[in-house]
């Protein structure tokens, strides 16, 4: 294959991923954004293997492996259930993070099989590349570790903040970059482990101190990692397919995790350093148990929506846990043949990553002109009868809006206090993953529905039946 149609299958198979990334905008088109980005894939893979004309065993061994690894793939995709899913990218992160170390090593240590150099002159550029593509890729594995340790439970929400945390940091960002131009000058394997080391630990120290209610940011964050870690390595393999996938990779990453800032009120630059979180989720408020809270029951809820004219449903984790989106989905449909107007209301960070709640809604063929983002359907809470809220807490918590010590004080809520009747289904009167009490359970037009997501929602149809 000669080198001019190499690189145009590599720019069809770059079109390709930024035509997913389109698709994966929006659930309407998802689908089809995902079979280009398999398309692209497949294309960038083989147009690589027919370049480097590996020998018959060593093709079986990549042959041997995509298997593997696609048939892990495959059985993960098809058993993960939904609530699983951020933790599942995060896991798929450390895997890019890993990678970009590896295929960073196996340049420096075969460099000749990489066109960079021999052994004892390997180009500067290349060290160059190859030393910040393992320090990032580094960083992102350990950090999507600890981030996949936070969010499946197996390690504790709450920030752990070590004493001096931000002077270690930046010791540690110091020895990195010296031990970069070390490796540059000296092309010294120590020096090259020595820098993963480093960036190991950085990984580590980075994401323990976040809170949980930051985590969706996180795995945001670490997405863009992850995509620089393989644009740097693209360079060091002069692949033009890998670096325009980390590029376009690194920066949605970055926008996203942007966009999500906006919407948690957080700071971005806070984001990128990992110092950020920890005050949120270490406040909590322990006096709910003490305050009055008017509860109701399936039958209550049933009469006030089917009495009412419009309702706007907030669905938010807890719908996920419980696997509520088609006892929601029948709900609507119920109140919509009774004459009721139903939206439904999403909040940019609802959920534990990004678009979780519409891809639930989607499974449950809600259709997508009901579905609206928190600018979008802000407005509307003030003229609705009832706002029917499932599982969604610190996003529906006023203090956000009103509390100027709270420690989410500015990050935008959906204004659900402002309907005529607040219906908040939730299994207990617990605080939400900011680890702080909800106001809007005290106010006097919330009725608490304390109870199984699913059960209590099947349990309003039945009562409207």
């Amino acid at each position: 294959m000669s080198v001019n149609f190499a690189a145009l299958l590599f720019l069809v198979s770059a079109v390709l991923f930024i035509l997913a990334l389109r698709g994966l905008s929006h659930p309407s088109t998802s689908r089809k954004g995902n079979i280009y980005g398999m398309v692209g894939m497949a294309i960038a893979i083989g147009t690589t293997l027919l370049l480097a004309q590996p020998g018959f065993s060593a093709l079986v061994f990549i042959v041997l492996a995509l298997a593997i690894g696609g048939g892990i793939g495959a059985y993960i995709a098809r058993t993960i259930p939904m609530t699983a899913m951020p933790q599942l990218v995060a896991g798929f992160h450390s895997l890019v993070g890993l990678a970009a170390v590896l295929v960073a090593a196996a340049a420096l240590y075969s460099p000749e099989s990489f066109n960079i150099g021999v052994p004892d002159d390997i180009h500067l550029r290349a060290l160059i590349e190859l030393a910040i593509g393992a320090a990032i890729g580094a960083i992102t594995f350990t950090g999507s570790i600890i981030a996949f340790l936070k969010l499946d439970g197996r390690m504790s929400g709450k920030p752990i903040m070590l004493p001096g945390r931000h002077a270690i940091n930046i010791a540690l960002l110091v020895a990195l970059v010296v031990f970069v131009v070390s490796l540059s000058a000296t092309a010294s394997p120590i020096h090259f482990w020595l820098i993963v080391i480093i960036a190991l630990v950085l990984g580590v120290l980075i994401i323990v101190p976040i809170g949980g209610a930051d985590m969706p940011v996180v795995v945001s964050m670490l997405n863009s990692y992850s995509g620089w870690a393989a644009a740097g390595i693209g360079f060091t393999l002069g692949n033009m397919a890998l670096i325009v996938t980390g590029a376009l990779v690194g920066s949605s990453g970055a926008i996203l995790s942007y966009i999500m800032c906006k919407g948690m009120n957080r700071s971005f630059i806070s984001v990128i350093l990992g110092g950020f979180g920890g005050e949120t989720a270490s406040s909590g408020g322990g006096d709910q148990v003490e305050r009055n809270v008017k509860t109701g029951s399936a039958d209550d809820a049933a009469f006030l929506m089917e009495n009412a004219s419009k309702v706007i449903i907030v669905p938010g984790y807890g719908m996920a846990v419980a696997q509520a989106q088609h006892a929601l989905r029948e709900l609507a449909d119920l109140l919509k043949e009774k004459g009721v107007e139903v939206k439904y209301a999403i909040h940019p960070v609802a959920g534990r990553m990004p678009g979780h709640m519409n891809v639930l809604l989607a499974e449950a063929n809600v259709p997508y002109d009901e579905v609206f983002e928190l600018e979008d359907i802000n407005s509307e809470f003030a003229q609705a009868d009832v706002a029917y809220v499932i599982g969604a807490n610190d996003v529906t918590n006023p203090a956000a809006r009103d509390d100027k010590t709270s420690p989410i004080y500015g990050m935008p809520i959906l204004d659900v206090d402002k309907a005529k009747t607040c219906l908040f289904v939730k299994r207990s009167l617990g605080s939400g993953y900011a680890g702080i009490d909800n106001e809007l359970f005290y106010k006097d037009g919330t009725m608490m529905l304390l109870g199984d997501a699913k059960k209590m929602t099947e349990d309003i149809v039945k009562a409207m039946d």
